[in-house]
């Protein structure tokens, strides 16, 4: 019996559950031991391999999830904060939302796991939850997610009615463009020019008149091109211009990790941005600052010029 080949969309599963790629990870790998354990046992006339795998993983899902707060990011906790220049406190009792590092995993349908879809799912009851990811990303039918939830059709279709409704009042998921478009990757192009550059005013150009941008661990977050801008006018007078940026892609969105001049030469790994671009702008930059999150995507802690000029 092959699980093997599971591994991938069972931790994205996992990921939309939890909104952390290293706990997703985790749980995964529990699952799996869990179905090695009980291979004996398992009667393929009663279910498809993956429909047992999700069943287990689901039961260690709702486990997890038991008594924990939701990870948020900034923008779900209040209001935006007018001060460019307020304390960059990190508040590290949070469990913050994590990014999904797609290169880890051929995972298909990653429009599904954009952060702002993610996030928004982390308002819904762990049930809701499931009930949402299996019958509306995964395309389980109504019956086997009775089954993987040990309910009724008619529980799972009430649930998956009160998770719409919820989701749809929780944050705005809509279409996005993805990052191998050619409109998008002319837009990142820029905006990394700009941002090596520390070329304020060419980054707000690229902006969406209301732009966001958050920095988890750090609660504040900003809305819109001016006080984005203002904002950036800090960072570069703080570490001026020589910055380098690595394109790559995380939650099947555009992601830059952005490396920050040293004194001596050469630039140390600062932040993973994750960008939203819509209309040929930018409308949602996710800044991460954690080195948990940077130690998903295998990013090196530091690069020489040289490193640099080859990469490019």
């Amino acid at each position: 019996m092959e699980f093997e080949p599971y591994r991938g969309e069972l931790v994205a599963y996992c990921y939309r559950m939890l909104g952390s790629f290293h706990e997703a990870e985790d749980l995964v790998q529990e699952t799996m031991l869990r179905a090695w354990k009980a291979r004996d046992r398992y009667d393929h006339t009663r279910a498809s391999v993956r429909t047992w795998l999700y069943r287990i993983a689901t039961n260690a899902c709702l486990t997890a999830l038991e008594g924990r707060a939701r990870r948020p990011l900034p923008s779900g906790l209040g209001a935006p904060s007018d001060d460019p220049g307020a304390p960059l406190t990190p508040a590290l009792d949070i469990p913050w939302l994590q990014p999904f590092p797609d290169a880890r995993f051929d995972v298909g349908a990653r429009a599904d796991l954009r952060l702002a879809l993610v996030a928004a799912m982390q308002v819904l009851p762990p049930r809701q939850r499931a009930v949402l990811v299996l019958r509306e990303v995964l395309e389980f039918s109504a019956a086997e997610v009775a089954t993987q939830l040990e309910t009724t059709v008619t529980a799972v279709n009430s649930a998956l009615q009160r998770a719409r409704a919820a989701l749809a009042d929780a944050a705005d998921v809509g279409e996005v463009a993805e990052p191998d478009d050619p409109e998008v990757r002319a837009v990142i192009q820029q905006y990394m020019r700009a941002f090596e550059a520390a070329d304020v005013p060419g980054l707000v150009r690229l902006l969406t008149d209301d732009a966001i941008m958050e920095m988890p661990p750090v609660p504040l977050w900003y809305r819109g091109s001016r006080d984005y801008g203002l904002f950036m006018d800090r960072v570069f007078e703080m570490w001026g211009p020589g910055w380098a940026m690595r394109r790559l892609t995380a939650n099947g969105q555009p992601t830059l990790a952005a490396y920050a001049p040293e004194p001596g030469g050469g630039q140390r790994l600062h932040t993973l941005q994750v960008l939203t671009v819509t209309g040929g702008r930018v409308a949602h930059n996710v800044v991460f600052a954690d080195p948990r999150v940077f130690q998903a995507f295998d990013l090196p802690e530091r690069i020489s010029s040289e490193e640099f000029r080859k990469a490019r």
